[in-house]
């Protein structure tokens, strides 16, 4: 996937969920991240605008929306998982590449320790030392790279002394300190901005694209790429000895210089079953040396089935594909369904993605590159307002652009679900089917604090192809439920996939140019 000169997001990114902890949508305005860390990374989900410096930090998937996690008790993420993120750099790399180091999906690292300490040096000396390390870099955090910059009508500095009262620089107990951190954020005033515990935090794994534990992201002076956070705990990376700062000279022996954190994340794609990856490093002190690395990934379940579900009276052989969640898996088992119903003669397509919550922001922009060619698939707009183009890969199409595609949506359908649907659709490449989608149009940055600890932030918002902000609104289906999905009176747990009630002649025809205009 591409994302506009640069960055990615994800998981920490940005998911791309109602109720997202990143991105996705990778969040992420001057920089990217495809691989996210556990330790400190945001996420940044696909539905929302994240400043200019989120970009310094990694970010690539979107939690899940409030309603999905109600059904699944899990939270996911629309940009990537925190098990490694490449950033990208883009419009305002010192800014945004601060912030977005991750997952789409969505989890954005603190590049440095010390990024976090100068920003706190605009508040007094003595308030400084007042409060533990956490409650610091957490303020910080949201200081620089919060969508609203008013903090919600507040004082952010008088914020500071506000809900650190009781606390100190040598406070050690941990419930006390998280649970200040927790007022703090809390008093933001968005649902979507909170703290997350250990285990809440470790569970977005499940969206990491690289597995091994690094964050890598562009220096802000020399544009090579680095390691930008402390690498997780116990993870290859870790154990390996990389350090923050780090220089990755090559990946797998393919030099990073001139490269996105995109045309790192393909590569490493191009062989997902690889048990290990090499990275060519070049430490502080100067030294050289080849790295192999171990590939774990949490437990993720492969979110793609599919079926030829009928061949029609004209010929029409009509392939039926429902995504559950854009976790770290779906782009290669997507892609590799996609390229099996075409070998099979299938030329017209039903997406079913009903009551996905969205995941790695990413993996929704990759994915609508498997339909179209270098388009735009969405606008991500920061506090700053800072504008940033993500456009889908060059010659990466799977499916004939001729072949009509109807995408199915639902009221729990959110965040990377809405952003894949608004870029095909905004391009004239498929028609809006059912009811109403969610309705998230903020992106979210999941930040990995240094004590095991997540922070999810509301960053950026994002707008279709079109230029239209779905937020609180939803994508509006072009065909109702009632014209074109499988009926189903009353409640029922499982949804049909009953395709014959999709007329593809009146798809293509509403996707010819005399009745469609693209958006790029």
């Amino acid at each position: 996937m591409r994302w506009a000169r640069g960055l990615s997001c994800g998981y920490l990114a940005a998911t791309i969920s109602a109720n997202s902890i990143i991105l996705s949508s990778l969040n992420l305005a001057d920089a990217f991240v495809l691989s996210i860390p556990k330790t400190s990374y945001a996420t940044i989900s696909a539905t929302s605008n994240f400043k200019s410096r989120v970009s310094d930090r990694h970010a690539t998937f979107d939690l899940s929306c409030d309603q999905a996690q109600k059904h699944h008790d899990v939270m996911k993420l629309d940009q990537i998982n925190p098990v490694g993120n490449f950033v990208r750099e883009a419009v305002k790399p010192s800014l945004l590449a601060a912030a977005i180091a991750f997952s789409t999906v969505f989890s954005i690292q603190p590049t440095i320790a010390a990024e976090i300490i100068d920003d706190v040096s605009s508040i007094s000396s003595s308030s400084v030392l007042s409060a533990p390390p956490t409650y610091q870099e957490a303020w910080s955090i949201v200081k620089k790279y919060a969508l609203d910059q008013t903090f919600h009508g507040q004082d952010w500095d008088e914020a500071y002394t506000k809900f650190s009262k009781g606390l100190d620089a040598s406070t050690t107990d941990e419930e006390k300190v998280m649970k200040a951190t927790a007022n703090l954020i809390s008093s933001l005033g968005d649902k979507y901005s909170r703290v997350l515990d250990k285990d809440a935090y470790a569970r977005i794994q499940k969206f990491d694209l690289i597995g091994v534990g690094a964050t890598l992201m562009p220096d802000s002076t020399t544009k090579e790429i680095i390691v930008g956070a402390p690498p997780i705990a116990k993870s290859a990376a870790d154990l390996a000895g990389l350090k923050v700062g780090d220089v990755v000279l090559a990946v797998n022996g393919v030099e990073t210089n001139g490269r996105t954190a995109f045309d790192i994340i393909d590569q490493i794609s191009e062989d997902p079953n690889a048990g290990t990856v090499t990275f060519t490093i070049r430490s502080i002190d100067g030294v050289t040396r080849d790295v192999p690395l171990k590939r774990e990934f949490a437990e993720a379940k492969d979110p793609v089935s599919y079926r030829v579900s009928e061949t029609r009276s004209d010929g029409t052989k009509v392939g039926y594909v429902r995504i559950t969640e854009f976790n770290s898996l779906v782009k290669t088992s997507l892609e590799a369904a996609l390229r099996d119903l075409e070998s099979q003669g299938v030329d017209a397509y039903v997406l079913d993605i009903r009551g996905n919550p969205g995941g790695a922001f990413q993996s929704a922009v990759e994915i609508a590159g498997l339909f179209m060619n270098d388009k735009l698939a969405t606008d991500v707009v920061d506090g700053n307002g800072v504008d940033l183009k993500f456009r889908t890969s060059k010659d990466r199409v799977v499916v004939d652009e001729n072949h009509p595609l109807a995408i199915w949506l639902d009221g729990r359908s959110a965040s990377a679900s809405e952003v894949l649907s608004g870029a095909l659709r905004d391009n004239c490449r498929a028609v809006i089917m059912g009811d109403t989608s969610f309705g998230k149009g903020l992106v979210q940055a999941v930040y990995g604090l240094k004590n095991g600890y997540g922070l999810v932030l509301t960053v950026a918002k994002y707008l279709t192809p079109g230029g239209t902000d779905i937020n609180k609104v939803g994508i509006v289906p072009d065909v109702p439920k009632d014209e074109a999905l499988p009926p189903a009176p009353g409640f029922v747990p499982l949804l049909g996939s009953d395709t014959s009630h999709v007329d593809f002649v009146d798809v293509a025809k509403r996707l010819s140019p005399d009745m469609c205009t693209r958006a790029d």
